[in-house]
């Protein structure tokens, strides 16, 4: 006897930007539920650096991954990183 399966056709890939905002929206959410389960913010920090710089060690290697992170001195005094509060 034979079944005839339906599959829905593959959604092309999104953007790269729009992975971006998709998988920030993401870690926002699992970030915020973390938090709200009393996780500490500088452990979520420290384990989420952890694992983003593992998945980018698996993905790059070491020395790419090494090289990539030297700027970060200079781009984390520039307030790249900062989340600036807009004030009234």
């Amino acid at each position: 006897m034979s079944h005839s399966v339906s599959y829905a056709p593959a959604r092309a890939p999104l953007p790269d930007h729009e992975q971006k905002q998709a998988a920030l929206s993401y870690l926002n959410e699992a970030w915020a539920e973390a938090r709200h389960d009393g996780v500490d913010g500088d452990c979520l920090a420290q384990a989420s650096l952890f694992a983003a710089f593992a998945e980018l060690v698996g993905t790059y290697g070491e020395d790419a991954v090494a090289k990539f992170v030297e700027g970060f001195p200079g781009r984390i005094r520039n307030g790249e990183f900062s989340v600036t509060l807009a004030r009234q």
